[in-house]
């Protein structure tokens, strides 16, 4: 058996919401409907390009929806799991060591790896291992720091709660990728890239020397609405604030349900909370 996560980052510094990073997980049994159907809406939507969200406009927003309704009918389905994480701005530069400080892109992504899908709660056969390969989109930091993540993503392994889970990771397994030769990839881009607008009121910008939103920004809005349709009729949910961590937050959960926000709170943030 193996896990797929696609990995990306957006938005490091927003006005109210920062650090947002998203992923959607694919087993290996599923992986080929998954793919093989997204390719084909893409080739019958003539969408010969990466599809990404700072490309909705006017003329995407219906393919880009279809693709969408596409995509979601495998999260209702479980056959993807969907993950969004993020920080409220207030909360996101916290006082770090200097090397926790260079560093921190990094350990918000081991973060996010570790816990984003509850993986030491999966449903893989009992009595085999269960091999985690992990895509993450082209990083913006140097070829040695990348070395020293992977490393790191692969330590994970090798703690108590992922090897009773029977989780493997391979070094090789560990890879950087080109978005636009993936569409499972492209697909989670566009959620990122709406849950980082509406949470960051980028709907409400209006351009200098108009009266409201421009054209683009109004595709955008009504992408991130019908988004946050689908999320509702994915969990099952009639409620849903984009603002919190997605309920029930109990740790078997975050492997059960289809889409899942996780707000991150850094410990020291928890500590003064309590």
């Amino acid at each position: 058996m193996e896990y797929i996560i696609y990995s990306d980052e957006s938005v490091s510094k927003g006005e109210y919401f920062s650090d947002f990073f998203g992923g959607a997980l694919v087993t290996n049994t599923n992986f080929n409907e998954v793919n093989s159907a997204l390719e084909a809406k893409k080739q019958e939507l003539n969408l010969t390009g990466e599809i990404k969200w700072t490309k909705t406009s006017v003329a995407y927003l219906d393919k880009y929806k279809q693709m969408i309704d596409l995509f979601f009918s495998f999260v209702k389905q479980n056959k993807v799991k969907l993950r969004i994480m993020f920080q409220e701005s207030g909360h996101s530069y916290s006082p770090l060591h200097q090397e926790q400080i260079a560093n921190r892109y990094h350990l918000l992504y081991y973060q996010f790896i570790k816990h984003a899908f509850g993986l030491v709660y999966h449903d893989g056969p009992a009595d085999e291992p269960v091999y985690l390969k992990l895509y993450f989109d082209k990083m913006p930091v140097s070829i040695p720091e990348n070395d020293a993540f992977k490393a790191h993503i692969a330590y994970l392994q090798n703690l108590w709660q992922f090897r009773k889970a029977r989780i493997i990771i391979r070094h090789d397994d560990i890879a950087e990728i080109d978005s636009h030769k993936h569409c499972i990839q492209q697909c989670m881009d566009i959620v990122l890239g709406a849950m980082a607008f509406r949470l960051n009121n980028k709907h409400l910008e209006i351009p200098p020397g108009a009266t409201e939103p421009g054209n683009k920004t109004k595709a955008k809005e009504a992408l991130f609405n019908h988004i946050f349709e689908l999320i509702k009729d994915a969990d099952g949910i009639a409620d849903f604030d984009i603002t919190k961590t997605t309920l029930p937050d109990r740790a078997r959960d975050r492997w059960i349900i289809p889409y899942r926000h996780w707000k991150f709170l850094a410990a020291e943030f928890k500590q003064k909370k309590d």
